[in-house]
């Protein structure tokens, strides 16, 4: 069966850091094309980030970059999303994607989905 695990969730303070991680398992070979989404409460789902198989073409949205990053270590087979310097706005569910192309932050270009883990940033 086809599983992506988000990890890594939690309370932080304003300014703040946390690491997400993305442990897919059972999923096509093909698809190795992986993305980050957030969705607050009442909001639409938007992307955060996104990474190819390579690890070659990284693309973060407006709202977080210069402050979190995408990467992946293949060996591990898991994805990361270093969050720093955290925002109230910031708060939301994050969700991982998987896609057999590289679609960057296109929504409906990913096939799979995590069922996401909780980050609340506090002031």
């Amino acid at each position: 069966q086809v599983q992506l695990v988000e990890s890594g969730g939690g309370s932080v303070q304003a300014g703040g850091s946390l690491r997400l991680s993305c442990a897919p398992s059972g999923l096509p070979l093909s698809y190795r094309n992986m993305g980050w989404f957030r969705q607050a409460p009442g909001k639409e789902r938007e992307i955060v980030a996104a990474i190819s198989w390579s690890g070659n073409s990284l693309h973060h949205s407006d709202s977080v970059k210069g402050r979190f990053t995408i990467s992946r270590d293949n060996a591990k087979n898991t994805v990361f999303l270093q969050m720093n310097s955290l925002k109230l706005e910031d708060t939301a569910i994050y969700y991982c994607a998987a896609s057999s192309r590289y679609v960057a932050n296109i929504l409906a270009g990913y096939e799979y989905w995590g069922q996401g883990t909780q980050v609340t940033v506090s002031s």
